[in-house]
């Protein structure tokens, strides 16, 4: 953890307005929070106007955070049970800090999965959160393999769709039975009419490698003295407009953190499916957010992941 900490608090009481909630800023998958070096003089100009501390931390099992050992006990085929147990792995972490801190209310700024396990978190413990910054947060799109969640299609009484609040129910006729029928038959025959694309050898062993929770960063550890010159050829492209002296710095912070006993990186596979398309992706599930939460995303101008 790294803490940035105002000298002149806001001032507490009855004159005063309420003080801005703290920030919590977290890394996303295999990083950590020296990824943040280059924003540490903002953020610190921004806690001394403030008032209020800022947080960056590692996610449990990355980072320099503590390694413990992962486990999923769901069957490989109860998707949601997977996914809810390897979120809970970071959320009830991140939780536990939390409360041993003693903060109320955070804004979370979250990157890449840090941003997916954010929102994932907002959606547990929703009166822990009093913003959502989420930065070229991953999962947010589903896949072109990935169905509908049942929780989507009929949705509960107690969380509507908004533009059907008002709307008198109406009973299905058998009619109406026939033509969803007809329409889910047409498509599924336009689908098998569409011809499959061939997959590639690599295609598939990376697939398998992926579903069997292989994690990049095990071949990096059986590298062993090719382990370093793996993540510089890595680490030289993606912080290419860096000073050198900075990006050997964050190439050995890398490759201490890569070669670190593996933890948290095999969640992965059972949160984001082959192609880092998520399981459960957030667009089916931001709706269960509390309304009055405020939502941002920034994507940069050159990004990974497509705003779209």
């Amino acid at each position: 953890m790294l803490s940035i900490l105002p000298t002149t608090p806001t001032p507490t009481g009855s004159n005063t307005t309420e003080p801005p909630p703290t920030t919590v800023i977290l890394h996303g998958y295999g990083a950590g929070l020296g990824f943040f070096s280059l924003n540490l003089n903002a953020l610190s100009s921004w806690v001394s106007k403030r008032g209020m501390p800022v947080y960056l931390l590692d996610w449990i099992g990355m980072g320099r955070s503590s390694r413990p050992t992962f486990k999923v006990t769901a069957k490989h085929t109860d998707t949601r049970q997977r996914v809810e147990q390897a979120e809970t792995f970071f959320l009830d972490a991140l939780e536990e800090w939390r409360t041993t801190m003693g903060i109320q209310k955070m804004t979370l700024i979250g990157h890449s999965l840090g941003g997916y396990l954010c929102t994932a978190y907002a959606l547990k413990y929703p009166q822990n959160v009093s913003r959502l910054v989420l930065l070229s947060p991953a999962g947010v799109n589903a896949g072109p393999d990935t169905s509908v969640p049942e929780d989507e299609l009929q949705r509960s009484r107690t969380n509507p769709d908004p533009a059907d609040v008002n709307k008198e129910p109406q009973v299905a006729g058998k009619a109406d039975v026939d033509a969803v029928k007809k329409e889910q038959i047409e498509r599924a025959s336009q689908h098998e009419q569409q011809p499959k694309q061939k997959e590639t050898l690599t295609r598939r062993l990376f697939i398998h490698a992926w579903e069997a929770g292989y994690s990049p960063f095990g071949v990096l550890r059986a590298g062993g003295p090719w382990a370093p010159m793996l993540v510089g050829r890595y680490s030289s492209r993606r912080f290419a407009d860096l000073d050198p002296q900075h990006t050997r710095d964050l190439h050995h912070y890398l490759l201490q953190i890569s070669l670190a006993r593996g933890s948290g990186e095999y969640a992965l596979s059972h949160i984001l499916a082959p192609m880092a398309h998520a399981r459960l992706p957030l667009e089916y599930r931001v709706n269960k957010l509390p309304k009055n939460l405020p939502v941002t995303f920034v994507y940069g101008g050159h990004d990974w992941m497509d705003p779209e």
